[in-house]
């Protein structure tokens, strides 16, 4: 033997080299493959618990999912409110109607202006008489009290809460102008509302991806437990921790993945069903708004998220009982 190695040319000790690393790199991943659908096998063996820890998996990533989707909607329907400011600007009682009419046509010259709306003093008391209910005690008045009022829509690039406040401003200074309101407070408490509601579902969401780990890596644990003889005979015959701890996490991926598949499912069908609740409710206001479902794009993060638990759950659980089983 050792003769024939010595008379070996160089070249084919390189060939023969080339073909082992080769062969190795090919065994790499059909041991992997063979791990992968053995660990399936082994949930297939016992098909309730695993179910069990599979729904658990599912449906803990489902509510976040769904709060997810309500926030989102919330924030769309926030940016359609925010885009919507209107300006009311209320005049002088000693301006005439030809003022008035002056200082209109000079508000609508502006670019930040889309376009003014004109509610003349007897057209407010009008209104005011029919909607307020004292309209006997109004004709008591000696004279009409109410200003004359222009409501301003500022043009698209100028309907954000800033840019709109920054308009306010600068109409009420000027002097035909006694006051100019803008009502962005109730923008501004949708907006705390909306970000209250975030901060609830962050929370929520890893506490729930924290009670996943936990699940995986416990049963991952009692299948370790399970199989400890198994593990310490396979160490007696020189198998190292990385390929025993191999099938546990590809067990791990495999919760993950049908667990995603099942928050999918949840996901959608739970959303369905609030889309025909808020669908009522926006046809009783002749609202347009459609409640908007997770785009493919943010199932397939769900999907990932689901897996990356699985595996997190199990990779924790191997590290530390896998190395602690040793054959005596």
């Amino acid at each position: 033997m050792s003769f024939l190695f010595r008379n070996k040319s160089p070249k084919q000790g390189a060939v023969t080299n080339q073909i082992t690393q080769f062969r190795r790199f090919i065994m790499f991943w059909v041991t992997n493959a063979q791990q992968a659908i053995g660990s399936l096998g082994e949930l297939a063996r016992t098909p309730f618990a695993s179910m069990m820890t599979i729904a658990v998996l599912g449906l803990s990533l489902t509510l976040p999912a769904t709060l997810y989707v309500v926030v989102k909607n919330s924030q769309a329907v926030g940016a359609q409110w925010e885009t919507a400011s209107e300006i009311t600007l209320f005049l002088q009682k000693e301006l005439n109607t030809e003022q008035v009419e002056t200082f209109k046509r000079r508000v609508e010259l502006k670019d930040e202006v889309s376009s003014v709306s004109w509610i003349s003093r007897d057209e407010a008391l009008r209104e005011f008489r029919e909607y307020s209910g004292f309209g006997s005690a109004i004709d008591y008045l000696e004279s009409n009290p109410l200003p004359d009022v222009l409501l301003v829509i500022p043009a698209t690039d100028y309907r954000s809460s800033n840019r709109a406040a920054d308009l306010q401003a600068s109409l009420e200074r000027e002097s035909e102008v006694t006051d100019a309101k803008l009502d962005l407070d109730w923008i501004e408490r949708l907006h705390a509302l909306v970000r209250l509601v975030e901060d609830s579902l962050a929370a929520l969401a890893l506490l729930l991806c924290i009670a996943v780990v936990l699940i995986v890596g416990n049963t991952i644990r009692l299948g370790i437990l399970n199989r400890r003889d198994e593990i310490m005979i396979m160490k007696l015959v020189g198998a190292t921790n990385s390929y025993i701890q191999r099938p546990f996490l590809y067990t791990g991926a495999w919760y993950g993945i049908v667990g995603g598949f099942i928050a999918w499912i949840a996901t959608i069908l739970l959303v369905w069903w609030l889309r025909a609740a808020v669908l009522r409710v926006t046809e009783l206001y002749d609202s347009q708004f459609r409640l908007q479902g997770l785009t493919f794009n943010e199932l397939l993060i769900l999907w990932c998220i689901a897996v990356g638990l699985g595996l997190l759950g199990s990779w924790l659980a191997v590290r530390r009982h896998v190395a602690e089983i040793e054959p005596r």
